[in-house]
């Protein structure tokens, strides 16, 4: 017997996972094939700037992140609470009015003349809104667990320059543009961004799950390739690993493949980072809520001006981001030109840093909602953001129901 319990993949739900495994006295090995923790989560260094694998942020409000992260440590830059929104009548900014008091005058000028839509986005917001002593919030929202997103904006009568700011919104931190994402996570999401301002850690995303794995010391092992699992063993490229149990922490496909779980579909992004020499002093996301959209960006930002450890002094760093998909225009130069029209730059003296295309992001997270998919397959346990919510929330929660179910059969 080599370990108590392998677990396979070393992305945030493995690390939770062996730590949870780990504090409650387990022998515990972690295999990752790539040469870094994370996962999905990756940061590289080019020429002085920091560039994730697409554009992620960090939720310091998520309650998983305040329980098993450091967040202190990580030094988090926030970017500003709110969003701007390129419309057909110029620059429209919505900002949390407590958390940014310096854009309460350009909030208001936002929703001037529009008390239908704000009335409207207020009665879909209203689960957020109502008091809920002694009840969870995913209680209050069990009711929004059978529509998708666009359904319920509909419902709640949301339409003209606020429904797009919203849709626009979703689209990139959902990746999604057609509103089937279930509304129940909508919501909680917008609960999280009420109550936590998303940020970048100071030595980039990967610095997250590096905290996670510098926990677990040497039962981290990198560059160990599985290609078959069972309950009680592992083959690597390598020999083999027998244990009391195994849990696969991998991706959605990579599970899918050791396990024999069907795929969930999945949803893809594409990132491209500019350096630029100048940019728009603005810490905010930018989106398009044109009637008529000119390109095919979800987002974009000037990364330094929320994250300075992002670029090195002199100059800025830019991120746009797309919709990955067959039919979808992803070409640098309209994205290039797209992220200048939203953050009303001249685009003309960027230069390309990286660009990653990351085709199975996230999970697709439809209605009917569920955020409670079985650990338990057959004699091994799988964890993942796809067995949960797909978030940074989802998957340590899912690392740890994962722990659990194998601190509970040992029993």
């Amino acid at each position: 017997m080599d370990a108590d319990v392998v677990v396979v993949g070393a992305g945030l739900a493995g690390l939770r996972c062996a730590q949870a495994l780990a504090d409650a006295g387990r022998d515990v090995v972690v295999l990752e094939a790539a040469d870094a923790v994370g996962g999905r989560i990756r940061t590289e260094r080019v020429d002085g700037f920091l560039v994730d694998r697409g554009f992620q942020l960090l939720n310091p409000a998520y309650p998983a992140v305040r329980r098993w992260v450091d967040v202190d440590a990580l030094a988090l830059q926030p970017f500003g609470a709110g969003v701007a929104a390129r419309t057909d009548h110029g620059l429209s900014v919505l900002a949390h009015p407590l958390r940014e008091p310096r854009l309460v005058p350009q909030t208001l000028r936002g929703v001037a003349g529009r008390p239908r839509e704000v009335a409207a986005l207020a009665r879909w917001a209203a689960p957020l809104l109502r008091p809920r002593p002694g009840r969870e919030l995913a209680e209050v929202l069990g009711s929004r667990a059978d529509v998708d997103r666009r359904t319920a904006l509909d419902g709640a009568g949301l339409d003209g320059r606020l429904r797009r700011v919203v849709d626009r919104f979703f689209a990139g931190v959902l990746l999604e543009d057609d509103g089937s994402t279930a509304d129940h996570f909508a919501l909680l999401l917008t609960w999280m961004f009420v109550r936590g301002v998303p940020a970048l850690p100071a030595r980039g995303m990967q610095a997250l799950p590096e905290q996670l794995a510098a926990r677990l010391g040497d039962r981290v092992r990198l560059g160990e390739r599985v290609r078959t699992v069972s309950g009680t063993s592992v083959g690597t490229d390598a020999g083999s690993w027998s244990a009391r149990h195994v849990v696969v922490a991998t991706g959605a496909a990579q599970a899918a493949e050791l396990t024999g779980l069907a795929t969930p579909a999945s949803k893809g992004v594409v990132t491209t980072w500019w350096s630029a020499p100048d940019a728009p002093a603005s810490d905010l996301l930018h989106v398009d809520a044109r009637v008529a959209p000119t390109g095919p960006l979800v987002n974009a930002a000037v990364v330094s001006r929320a994250a300075p450890s992002y670029a090195p002094p002199g100059r800025h760093l830019v991120q746009g981001s797309a919709l990955l998909g067959p039919v979808r225009d992803t070409d640098e130069c309209s994205a290039r030109r797209h992220a200048g029209e939203l953050l009303g730059a001249d685009p003309t003296g960027w230069e390309v840093v990286a660009r990653h295309e990351v085709p199975q992001a996230l999970p697709v997270q439809p209605a009917p909602f569920s955020d409670r998919r079985g650990v338990r397959v057959g004699d091994l346990v799988v964890c993942g953001d796809h067995r949960d919510t797909g978030s940074i929330q989802g998957a340590l929660v899912s690392g740890q129901r994962a722990a659990e179910a194998v601190l509970e059969e040992a029993r």
